[in-house]
């Protein structure tokens, strides 16, 4: 392939980058023969930028790269929450979309890519842990918490830093074709596709209560999954109406009663999964579910994925 047409790869360190997220576009996208990308690393200036980690960075060049890229990588960087990148930074974001390139957030690079406004009324998405920042600082970007990366055409983000490994390979397939992409994914030992969203790596998908008044009813319940629980044999367990059980529950979790016991079930099964050879269906009947069936509708539901498919990513060595 001749010079002229390679594609153009900026990664736009911000101070505070985390050092995964920089070199994954970075390695997938360096250089080579088989690959015509030609990449820059970039900051504010040309000159050392200081990382996450312990780990500094020596760009070669500054905010023109984004005016002569046509794709942008921002790497997610530490305490994204607290301010937007300078404004140069952000101007020339907004100005590189403006002439065509396209913008990819990796982490919590999508907290610099949302300062620009690109993502006001487009889908999103981010690290887990910084969804609900994301939401308060930037309330008109359509947040999805799930999925691995979101694809809005001429911006696109990614949640962890292993989802961006994920997004680069969906930009792979489209750029070259699935026969490239998935050469890419054997040179880095990488599934070519994952199922799956993000909820499926969240510690826990029971949320941590906002109060303690049914601390102890909900501490009884978890040690019950397998048992059938119902709104009114919650409800006395706390010693109150299921009417006003059902709305201080709410209160304190964010979810109604048998919302919580369906997600606690399901985190129940994500342990059985991970630590036993059970069988779905034994897991269904220990975690209250039933059925095999029953199991799997709920766990696609909230996890993104399937128990089996879940099992396979988490267990190691079999």
């Amino acid at each position: 392939m001749s010079a002229s047409r390679l594609r153009r790869v900026a990664v736009l360190v911000l101070e505070g980058a985390k050092p995964l997220d920089v070199g994954i576009p970075a390695q997938v996208f360096t250089t080579r023969a088989s690959m015509p990308y030609e990449v820059r690393l970039c900051g504010g200036a040309p000159g050392l930028v200081s990382g996450g980690d312990g780990l500094s960075y020596h760009v070669a060049h500054g905010l023109e790269a984004l005016a002569w890229a046509d794709l942008v990588f921002i790497p997610g960087y530490r305490f994204p929450d607290r301010e937007d990148p300078p404004p140069a930074v952000v101007q020339a974001l907004v100005a590189a979309h403006d002439r065509g390139a396209r913008l990819a957030a990796i982490s919590t690079g999508a907290f610099a890519l949302a300062a620009t406004g690109l993502l006001d009324g487009r889908r999103a998405t981010t690290h887990w842990h910084y969804t609900r920042a994301l939401a308060a600082k930037h309330p008109l970007v359509r947040l999805d918490e799930n999925v691995l990366f979101v694809d809005e055409g001429s911006v696109l983000t990614s949640a962890g830093a292993a989802s961006g490994i994920d997004l680069c390979l969906h930009i792979l397939r489209g750029d070259l074709g699935v026969a490239a992409s998935n050469h890419a994914a054997r040179r880095l030992v990488a599934a070519p596709y994952r199922s799956g969203g993000q909820a499926q790596y969240v510690p826990r998908s029971v949320p941590e209560p906002l109060g303690e008044r049914f601390a102890a009813t909900r501490e009884w319940a978890l040690h019950r999954l397998g048992e059938p629980l119902t709104l009114d044999i919650l409800a006395r367990q706390a010693a109150v109406s299921p009417r006003t059980f059902s709305r201080r529950f709410v209160e304190e979790t964010g979810y109604t009663p048998m919302q919580w016991v369906m997600r606690a079930r399901i985190d129940l099964a994500r342990e059985l999964l991970e630590r036993s050879e059970r069988s779905v269906e034994q897991i269904a009947t220990d975690v209250g579910l039933g059925t095999g069936a029953n199991l799997r509708t709920h766990f696609q539901r909230i996890l993104g994925t399937t128990p089996s498919e879940y099992r396979r990513t988490f267990t190691r060595g079999e």
